[in-house]
This record gives structure tokens, sequence and C-alpha cells, in this order.
């Protein structure tokens, strides 16, 4: 398939170090430094561990998926491009696209929310603060945000690249210190019944997993960046394979460094348990810097994902493929200050009404109909189409894998579950398929007034 007009005007000058890098970026953020006391909780004991287990298993199946994809199709746009070949660039595909974009305009502005709500849990370990005052905090943090990314050439790469060194240098003192202190019994002794395989524990497990897949999401940003990826059809599906193995093996290390120094009955109410970890092995002193450490992860990875989000709608819109006020670039500084500034918005509204738990889960559910399932199936109806040499990267045993996919994000789709929002009780299931069908209807809305498929004469 020949390059898109804006993809031809990219450099590939992304090798498999690179990619790999920006890859696990994406990846780590708050995340694994926030969601130990809710695996824990769900799972009920030390046996959380296989919560983080099933989360890096789901993570290879789907980067399978991404892979195929990413390596038959090494354009910018990531899942944008693949719903629209997959399904038909003049007719369903248009839907799907539309889709993919309308659930990114509620489920960018929750991954925002998140890593503000992780910011201030854990300031709270420096600053004692009250709901009220904590809440404050969520939102002057986006609003912040949205001050020092409402200017142009802002230096996203080496900021990045400072999150990453963070990050690396933080998890890694973190096993280093739980090493040194490890108590095996903490670990490896369970309660009676920890291991009985009934609904209840494969129901804890479906709530914790939707916690840890939340801190592997990322494993597919390489895919976004298709068309500055040298020798695509190789990199692109080693850089996937490579990040989630590597980002894996850390948070198991993480975790039972973790569980060998604070108890778990402990460490599932902690709303700062990387805080008290430290705390537990060095003193008061280090505990304040690694929580230091963590506000800057945290501020760093929602600066760099909210001036990435920013940029999708924007590129659609430019496309044609979306609300044509989304294409504005601010008249001087020439950046898409529309669309940041409607993201950020909704970021802040989201970073007040929510908790993590709930908005963890609210994530995977807006993603997983048209973004996991759809471009599984997707494969699936190109795997028919399209000749095998239009795949350099096959995946073992297919189909095999993407059945697995499909089945296992359907399980994680109904353990979303449900949350509480101002006292009503909201069932996160519904509220995705709602949130489709209104896209839906929006798209036929607007195809129906520029007399576009499927309304064309």
């Amino acid at each position: 398939m020949a390059e898109s007009a804006n993809s031809a005007k990219l450099e590939r000058g992304l090798g498999l170090a690179e990619a790999t890098s920006l890859n696990m970026i994406d990846m780590v953020g708050i995340g694994p430094f926030v969601v130990v006391p809710l695996v824990i909780q769900d799972m009920g004991g030390p046996q959380a561990l296989a919560a983080w287990v099933a989360g890096a298993a789901l993570s290879l199946l789907d980067g399978c998926v991404w892979a195929e994809l990413g390596a038959a199709m090494p354009e910018a746009g990531g899942s944008y491009v693949f719903l629209r070949e997959a399904y038909g660039a003049k007719k369903w595909g248009r839907l799907m696209s539309f889709l993919f974009i309308w659930q990114t305009m509620f489920q960018a502005p929750l991954v925002m929310a998140s890593a503000a709500i992780g910011f201030g849990e854990y300031l709270m370990y420096l600053v004692p603060l009250g709901p009220v005052a904590e809440r404050a905090v969520r939102g002057a943090l986006i609003v912040f945000l949205l001050f020092l990314l409402y200017r142009k050439n802002t230096p996203i790469g080496k900021i990045s690249m400072l999150i990453w060194a963070g990050v690396v240098a933080t998890m890694v003192w973190l096993i280093f210190g739980g090493v040194t202190h490890f108590k095996g019994a903490q670990v490896f002794t369970y309660a009676e019944g920890a291991w009985n395989f009934s609904w209840a524990f494969f129901a804890g497990l479906g709530a914790a997993t939707v916690r840890t897949i939340y801190t592997y999401l990322g494993y597919y940003n390489v895919c976004h960046l298709g068309a500055e990826i040298r020798d695509p059809q190789r990199n692109i599906p080693k850089s996937i394979f490579i990040s989630i193995i590597g980002i894996a093996v850390l948070y198991l290390l993480m975790q039972t460094s973790i569980l060998g120094v604070v108890p778990w009955q402990e460490a599932q109410t902690s709303k700062f348990i990387v805080s008290t970890f430290v705390e537990r092995i060095y003193g008061t002193g280090a505990a304040k810097f690694a929580t230091v450490m963590i506000l800057w992860i945290a501020f760093g990875s929602l600066f760099a994902l909210t001036l990435g989000y920013s940029r999708v709608p924007y590129a659609a819109a430019v496309d044609g493929t979306f609300f044509s006020a989304f294409a504005r670039v601010h008249p001087t500084k020439h950046f898409p200050h529309v669309s940041l500034l409607a993201l950020g918005a909704t970021a802040l509204v989201f970073s007040l009404l929510f908790r993590l738990r709930e908005v963890i889960s609210a994530i995977l559910a807006m993603r997983i109909l048209v973004q996991f399932i759809g471009g599984a199936v997707g494969l699936m109806v190109l795997r028919r189409r399209w000749p095998p040499k239009r795949f350099p990267f096959k995946m073992w045993f297919y189909p095999l894998p993407v059945v697995l996919v499909v089945a296992a994000w359907a399980a994680v789709f109904v353990a979303t579950g449900s949350i509480e929002v101002l006292g009503a009780r909201i069932d996160l299931r519904l509220a995705a398929m709602v949130l489709t069908l209104t896209g839906a209807g929006v798209f036929l809305a607007r195809a129906r007034v520029a007399k576009e498929w499927p309304f064309e004469k």
C-alpha cells in the first residue's frame, strides 16, 4: 500500500533502539506506582502477582496483532489507519476510524486524569491534604500543563528522555532495595484458599488484570510512529515484543520487592505505597526523595501524553474525517490549540469527578470495543482480503492468538464493571456501548450533511 501524503513527508530516522525506548516511555508513567494497592485489594493477598503475569500475557497476545498490522502498514496514525484500511477506506472504514477518534476524545482525557489523580495521591505523603484540596491540586496540575503546552516548539523529546531516565532509576532503586531487604515469607505464604480456582478467584483476577493491563498500555505506540521507523517490517514487531517483555520483568520484580518488605495487608490500603516502601527500608528522608521522583514522573508523563493526544483529533480533522474545528492551528504559535483545549477541559472535569480505580476501569472500557477488538477482527478481515506477501511479519499459530486475544479483551471488558459518579452508579460496559452508538449517530449525521457515504449520490 502506498504511503499517505502526510507519511511520505516524514523521515525514517528511528532505529530499533529509539523505537523501543519510545515505546517503553509510553508504557511506564505513573501507572505502576499507583495500581499496586488496587491489584492487591482485588486479589486479596500476595497472589496478586498472578494479575501482573496475566496483564503481560494479554499484552503479548495483543502485541501479535499490532506487530502484523504495524509491519504491514508502517504509516503515521496507528489504529486510525489500521481500522480505515481493514474495514474499507471508502465505506465502513470511515465509520471505524471516526469511532476511534470519537472514543479518543473521552479515553484520552481519562488517561490524563489518571496521571493527575496519581500526582495528587502521592503529594499527600509530603503535604497532608483534605479531599477538596487534593482535587484542587489535580485540577491545578492540568491547568498548569495546558499553560506550558500553549506554545510552539515544545521540547518533548528531551523531556521524554528525562522522564525515562527518572523511571528507570526509580524502579532499579526500588528493586535493589527490595532484594536487599527481602522477606520471602511475606510473598510466598498464602492464606488458605488463596489459590482456590473458584468463580470468586477469577472475578478477582479479572478486576486486578484491568489494573495491570492499564500499566502495560502503550506497547503499540511504535505503530503510531510507523512512518518514522527505519526498516519498519522488522523493527516494529521487535520493538513491541522487547518492550512488553522488558517492562513485564521490571513490573514483576518491583511488585515482588514491595511485597517482600511491606506486608500485603498494609500495602493494599496505601495511597503512596512506594513512599511507604522506601521509608521502611531507608527512612523518611529517602522516602521524600522517592516521592519527589514519582511526582516528576507523573508530571512528565502527563506533559508528554497531553501533547501527543492533542495531535490525534487534529490529524483526523486535517484528513477530513473529523470535525473541522479541530484542524484549527493557532495563528501565531502554530499548534492545534482547539484540540489541546478540548482534551484539557475534559480531563479537568474527569480529574475532579473520579477516583483512580474508576478512571482506570473507564479507560479500558472506552478502548476495548473499537481499538482492541475492532483491530483484532480487522486483522482477520485483512488476512482474508490481502495476499500473504502484504504481511512482512506473521504471528505463530494464526488464528489462535487472535481468537484468544478477542476472548481475553471481551473478558476484561466484562470485568470493568461499574463506577459511582456523584452518587449515581454507572455501568461502564453499557456506557461504552452507548458512547459507541452515539459516535455512530454523530458520524451518520455528519455524513448526511456532507452527502458522504452512506448518503452519497
